[in-house]
């Protein structure tokens, strides 16, 4: 299971979502649900990512 972290938006209207272990995978949603359902379709994408370019896949420590 990856960490992810939640940042609610200043202004109270939406989230933007982090995945410490896969640097630079940022999304954002209106609401939480549609953050969390963003943000696992960028960690879908960036492992295929990484998987097509012959990269290793980093492990789903947080950050330190």
């Amino acid at each position: 299971m990856r960490q992810i972290i939640l940042i609610p938006d200043e202004d109270g209207v939406g989230y933007t979502v982090e995945v410490p272990s896969l640097p630079g995978c940022i999304s954002e949603g209106d609401t939480l649900e549609a953050a969390i359902s963003n943000i696992r379709e960028a960690i879908d994408l960036y492992l295929e990512s990484l998987t097509e370019r012959g990269k290793p896949i980093p492990d789903a420590k947080g950050r330190k």
